[in-house]
C-alpha cells in the first residue's frame, strides 16, 4: 500500500516539482537530478514524508538542499590541468515553460526563483512558502513583487503593450 501511495506521489508530482526546481536553479540536468535526489530522500522517509502538510513542497525545499551542498563540495574540489570540464549550455527550450519566461527567470535573484518556483508552479500560498525557505511572510511577499515587477519589465515590449504572452498592460501578467 506504502509504494502504491508513493508511486501515485510521484507520478502526480514529478513534473510540477521538477519545473519549481528548474525555475530555481535554471539548468535541466542539474534540476533533474536534485528532484531525483529529493524522491529518493521521500521514498527512504516516505512515513514522515507522506504525513508532512505539503509533500511537493518538501521534495522541493530538499531539492534545493540537496543543491547547496553539491555546491559546498565541488567549491573544495581542486582542479588539475585545464581546469573545471566544460558544461554545456542546456538553455534549450524546457518542455512545459516557455524558452522566453526561462531565459528572463534566470536573471532573477536566487530567492525571488524560489519564491516563483514555490508561489507560481506548485501554488503555495504565502504562508507555506515562507515556511518552506524559512523566511517571514512579508519577506515573501516582497520578493514575489519584485520578480512580478522585473518579469513584466522584461517581457512587456514598450512600443505595442503587449507581451510575449499576447496580454496588454492593463491584464495582469503572471508568470
Amino acid at each position: 500500500m506504502e509504494q502504491l501511495e508513493f508511486r501515485e506521489f510521484y507520478q502526480s508530482g514529478r513534473d510540477v516539482c521538477l519545473r519549481a526546481v528548474l525555475v530555481s536553479v535554471g539548468d535541466r540536468q542539474l534540476a533533474e537530478d536534485l528532484v531525483a535526489e529529493a524522491f529518493t530522500r521521500a521514498w527512504a522517509s516516505w512515513p514522515k514524508v507522506s504525513r508532512h502538510p505539503a509533500p511537493r513542497a518538501w521534495i522541493v525545499r530538499t531539492a534545493l538542499n540537496v543543491r547547496v551542498s553539491w555546491w559546498r563540495r565541488k567549491r573544495n574540489e581542486v582542479w588539475l590541468e585545464d581546469g573545471p570540464p566544460e558544461v554545456p549550455d542546456r538553455r534549450e527550450a524546457e518542455p512545459g515553460l516557455d524558452p522566453a519566461l526561462l531565459a528572463v527567470l534566470r536573471q532573477l535573484p536566487q530567492r525571488q526563483r524560489e519564491v516563483i518556483g514555490l508561489r507560481v508552479f506548485l501554488d503555495l500560498d504565502t504562508r507555506a512558502t515562507a515556511k518552506v525557505l524559512g523566511i517571514a511572510e512579508g519577506t515573501v511577499t516582497a520578493h514575489l513583487s519584485r520578480a512580478v515587477s522585473a518579469l513584466r519589465a522584461q517581457l512587456v515590449t514598450a512600443d505595442d503593450g503587449t507581451t510575449h504572452e499576447g496580454t496588454t498592460h492593463d491584464q495582469e501578467v503572471r508568470p
